[in-house]
């Protein structure tokens, strides 16, 4: 185990929308390092949501990932014999790294031409409170819901 906590590293808001969701998302996307092909996705992503809702994609993208991060999850704890699910919140920066987790997974199942248009589908169905990663979340909650006996024997 480690001694210490790495330190967080800064990172920098992406070129387009001054923004650092966007640049974890680009950085969520890409695969073996082609960071300009991941770009290219998500920026034209938000201008496929820009055209359909008329809206600010960056606050779409933003209720997007309010609405999917989950507020509580089931973690598994050893007693005695026995492993427990026990309910525990989610600190703010897992909140986020399973939201941007679960809509990427989501929105590689949906059917559509390019990647593109399945990620601002599915970026506008979570910003409306739909569609298979809010699904995921309610999962999540219903599973901590089902465990909450167990929540006693939190860390």
């Amino acid at each position: 185990m480690r001694r210490t906590k790495p330190e967080p590293r800064e990172v920098v808001a992406d070129v387009r929308y001054n923004s650092v969701p966007v640049t974890f998302f680009i950085n969520r996307i890409m695969k073996r390092g082609k960071k300009s092909v991941a770009t290219t996705i998500v920026y034209d992503a938000l201008d496929i949501i820009k055209e359909k809702t008329g809206k600010d994609p960056i606050e779409v993208m933003d209720t997007a990932l309010k609405n999917v991060g989950p507020l509580m999850e089931v973690r598994p704890r050893r007693v005695g014999g026995a492993t427990y699910q026990v309910p525990m919140e989610v600190p703010a920066s897992r909140k986020m790294t399973l939201a941007m987790r679960w809509i990427i997974e989501a929105s590689s199942g949906r059917t559509g031409n390019s990647y593109a248009e399945k990620l601002s589908g599915e970026l506008m169905d979570a910003a409306n409170n739909t569609g298979a990663a809010v699904r995921k979340r309610e999962e999540t909650h219903k599973m901590a819901e089902a465990n909450r006996a167990f929540s006693h024997f939190r860390v």
